[in-house]
């Protein structure tokens, strides 16, 4: 899977970053000032993409109106709208009052692609670049079954129409002079969800997409975004919500430093946030959860069993397996565990998950799952946040003496791939010693898939196997701020300060006897 963008600070991040803080100070501005009028608000949003782009002479694209035109659909993106498009006149900002209410949630698609803005990339094709060097004995002809390869100019031509993609001819060549083009994204997407339209631009079949968000960071062109609730999350806060933040195991250095607890809690009370949660603490319970289920159910019941905690992964198996769907864990994810357990105590709060990952939107978009989680957010919109108020997080107090409540450390490994099998097996090996529990594990959904299909081959029967459709796991996700190595660094870092040990260690264990296992309806 083509990944090689992460780590690296380009424009993109840059145009993308300060769309979601700009998006988010106006609509700040906007709700603390009661003096604005709707004719304000919407001449600010207007305003606003002569601001991310100024000048008159085009920086990436060939014209800056193009350049703007990009600018207004992430800005629309970021507000939770649908896209302007160029076929009518319409206001940046028209749609939000819509959009603040509680319903949709969303929109659908969640993943979009901005059709100007894709580059019409060639996907699939196979070409012969400036290194051939016209060679007497054309091997690449030679080996073409399908007579595809001719000379011109005593260069070899590829004739599309014939030319199957086996790629026989680019393994042939001595000088590697023809070259396998994939569009990035489709090359990204583990579940083969993106096409050609009839203009050659990438085109989504929703029918397959997971929301893994994959393709959103390998367009180099920026032609693909998801929608955001930046807007509503702010205008809930400013309205009076008790908005409580729950907030994912891979969150550690995402706003800079070793990701210290004192200083996350000092800056969303900044931003207005009645409490921070870890969402470490529902991975314990998961953790618990699925060592039971596995205990009761592998292999009397079935063969094998899969972790639940990623979204896309599970999407992904029980979409293209449903005759093994039972055979994903039913466990409820640490972000709805987590949730269930900050309203039994505030039930009149609205939960905001905070996260590495899209397909936690898509898994919050479920009726069932909206009961217990209202927002989700990325690391990423977060900090656009964090930016429209000035925050510097790495200046903030750090109060030591704030904490959350202690998660074990293989509760914080879950953002980490492999993390999860292994707070499961901890769990089941501190009640059975003498249980051997094998684990197969798979990054990517390319490889969740063969990971699957060689399971249904009886492969691994008995073993319990773990699915990240991001390779690396949680901390690659697209909503993510720092390079992968870092963040497994970090996380690791902070998990060994728990001075919980395993899952069953943990104060908060007895909760998952209240909170009910999900119903069939929230993981269908």
């Amino acid at each position: 899977m083509a990944d090689t963008m992460r780590g690296v600070y380009t424009n993109l991040s840059d145009i993308r970053r300060r769309v979601f803080a700009e998006v988010a100070k106006i609509v700040y501005e906007t709700a603390q000032n009661p003096n604005w009028t709707d004719a304000d608000f919407d001449a600010r949003f207007e305003e606003l993409p002569y601001e991310i782009v100024p000048g008159e002479v085009a920086t990436y694209r060939e014209s800056v109106f193009l350049e703007r035109a990009i600018v207004e659909e992430r800005i629309r993106l970021a507000m939770g709208l649908d896209q302007k498009g160029v076929d009518r006149p319409i206001r940046v900002s028209a749609g939000l009052e819509d959009a603040t209410v509680a319903d949709p949630y969303y929109n659908p698609p969640l993943i979009n692609v901005i059709k100007f803005a894709c580059n019409a990339c060639k996907d699939n094709v196979y070409v012969v670049t400036d290194s051939c060097q016209g060679c007497l004995a054309h091997p690449c002809r030679e080996i073409c079954r399908k007579q595809a390869i001719g000379f011109h100019n005593k260069r070899a031509v590829i004739d599309q129409e014939k030319c199957i993609k086996c790629g026989m001819c680019a393994r042939t060549c001595p000088y590697s002079a023809i070259h396998h083009h994939v569009r990035p994204c489709a090359e990204a997407c583990g579940m083969k969800a993106i096409g050609s339209d009839e203009h050659g631009r990438a085109d989504i079949d929703y029918e397959k997409c997971v929301s893994c968000g994959q393709c959103l960071i390998n367009c180099p062109f920026g032609a693909i975004a998801d929608k955001s609730q930046i807007a509503q999350v702010i205008f809930s806060i400013v309205g009076g919500d008790e908005v409580i933040a729950i907030v994912a195991p891979a969150f550690v250095g995402q706003f800079g430093g070793k990701g210290n607890v004192g200083k996350l809690r000092n800056a969303f009370a900044q931003l207005g946030f009645a409490g921070v949660e870890e969402v470490a603490i529902g991975a314990d319970l998961c953790a618990i959860e699925e060592a039971d289920m596995f205990l009761e159910e592998v292999p009397e019941k079935m063969p094998f069993m899969g972790t639940s905690c990623c979204p896309a992964w599970s999407s992904m198996a029980k979409m293209e397996f449903p005759d093994h769907k039972e055979c994903i864990s039913m466990a409820l994810t640490p972000m709805v565990l987590t949730a269930r357990m900050v309203r039994k105590n505030r039930p009149n709060a609205k939960i905001m998950f905070v996260g590495p990952c899209s397909a936690k939107k898509l898994e919050a978009m479920r009726e069932s799952v909206r009961s217990e989680v209202d927002f989700v957010l990325t690391f990423e919109e977060m900090a656009g946040m964090m930016s429209a108020k000035d925050i510097d997080y790495l200046k903030l107090k750090d109060d030591s003496n704030s904490d959350f409540e202690i998660a074990s450390e293989d509760g914080r490994n879950f953002a980490v791939a492999g993390g999860v099998a292994n707070a499961v097996v901890n769990v089941i090996q501190e009640r059975y010693p003498d249980r051997e529990v094998q684990v197969a594990n798979a990054e990517g959904l390319d490889n969740c898939r063969k990971m699957l299909r060689d399971a249904i081959k009886h492969k691994y029967d008995g073993y319990l196997l773990e699915g990240m459709a991001c390779p690396g796991g949680c901390i690659a996700g697209p909503g993510t701020l720092q390079a992968i190595n870092k963040s497994a660094a970090a996380v690791k870092r902070y998990a060994k300060k728990s001075p919980h040990k395993h899952a069953v260690d943990n104060a908060f264990r007895s909760l998952i006897h209240s909170l009910e296992r999900e119903d069939d309806g929230i993981k269908s």
